[in-house]
């Protein structure tokens, strides 16, 4: 007898099934506590729903869903200020502004599902698309037609397997994920110091010297409320000069993000004479740190290398704990390159409801997408 499968969607997870976190285990950016994060202070131009896939009445699969309205921005990002930035903006309003991503869109890596091993991955990938194609249905009685679905950050081998089911999907690759491999053998900062070769010795020793004079503090929930003000714009500011956004966070994201993931959540800020000029936020991820959001004072930052005191930081930290490997995700490509990231390829699919536009999307993405020229950098002997 053939078994029944079923999907469930939720907008909320006060009603998420009590199993759901066991097909989160491996994957802290699944669980209950981190979707909570999202339900409390998502940016207020997305919305989350929480997918479950059932095989009779077992869960046997989990996705993360965010409808973002790019009609809600201010700015899709200030700093390439010139004719095509103005025409991908028209555009992103007229023909992208309500866009569905299956999995997250404020992360890097494969964040949007988890199947049991009790379903094959064709059969939740062929229940998954139904479940996606009843959530655009709902969207579009509520009057909120669904532009854009994208699925995204799989490796070549995902994306093949999700392409035969999302068969008018337009398979993309935009910036690599930078990923930092700790090696086996370091146990210290000084071990990681020892295996750069002299070039990016000097420039780790230059670096650490320009940051002199600053006070490195790590934040708890006290000290994040009390800054929350301050925190706010110095991330504002480095999220506004990116060179393209489709969202911003709330005020009390990482207020709401220390009372939910508590030690899981870490929050470093830097200081100068008791005022804060700069901080950086780190999730652990099982054997992974994945880094977060970040905010500086531009004119410290370039005069102190904050940036760059902050990725040693990071790395030094990440070593001392015994993680396996840092996510620095996809920004800054270059500079995380300098210290020993390594770019791996990211796939994802999208797709236009428009059957004209989904017909010509790899030229309108290849002209919308802004692209980033960058060399690779080996730091190591």
């Amino acid at each position: 007898m053939n078994a029944s499968y079923s999907f469930q969607i939720y907008n909320n997870t006060a009603s998420l099934p009590i199993s759901w976190n066991d097909l989160a285990s491996h994957n802290i950016f699944l669980s209950k506590k981190y979707l909570e994060v999202l339900e409390k202070s998502a940016p207020t131009n997305m919305l989350c729903h929480y997918i479950g896939l059932f095989k009779e009445s077992e869960l046997v699969g989990i996705a993360l869903t965010q409808f973002l309205d790019s009609n809600q921005l201010e700015s899709f990002g200030e700093r390439d200020q010139c004719v095509k930035t103005s025409v991908r903006n028209f555009a992103f309003k007229k023909f992208a502004s309500h866009v569905l991503f299956v999995g997250n869109n404020m992360l890097t890596g494969q964040n949007a599902f988890s199947f049991s091993e009790k379903i094959s991955e064709p059969k939740a990938i062929k229940l998954l698309h139904k479940a996606i194609n009843a959530l655009k249905k709902d969207f579009k009685s509520k009057g909120k037609k669904i532009h854009i679905t994208t699925i995204k950050d799989f490796s070549t081998k995902e994306i093949d397997m999700l392409s035969t089911e999302f068969k008018k999907g337009y398979t993309f690759s935009i910036q690599p994920n930078m990923i930092f491999k700790i090696n086996e053998s370091w146990e210290t900062e000084t071990d990681y110091i020892d295996a750069l070769s002299k070039k990016y010795r000097d420039q780790y020793k230059r670096t650490r010297k320009k940051a002199l004079g600053i006070e490195k503090r790590k934040m708890d929930l006290n000290d994040i409320i009390t800054f929350e003000d301050t925190i706010y714009d110095l991330y504002y500011h480095v999220a506004k000069n990116a060179p393209f956004n489709t969202f911003f966070l709330a005020k009390n994201h990482f207020r709401v993000f220390k009372e939910t993931l508590k030690e899981k959540f870490l929050f470093y800020g830097y200081f100068i004479d008791g005022k804060l000029i700069g901080f950086n936020t780190l999730i652990m991820n099982g054997t992974a740190m994945d880094t977060y959001f970040l905010g500086y004072d531009e004119s410290i930052q370039r005069e102190k290398m904050l940036y760059l005191n902050m990725l040693y930081d990071m790395i030094a930290f990440s070593i001392n704990k015994g993680f396996k490997t840092i996510i620095f995700a996809r920004t800054a490509l270059e500079i995380k390159s300098s210290v020993g990231a390594k770019p791996v390829k990211m796939y994802g699919l999208i797709t236009h409801s428009n059957a004209l536009i989904n017909h010509n999307i790899a030229k309108l993405f290849n002209y919308l997408e802004p692209k980033t020229d960058w060399q690779e950098r080996n730091p190591f002997k």
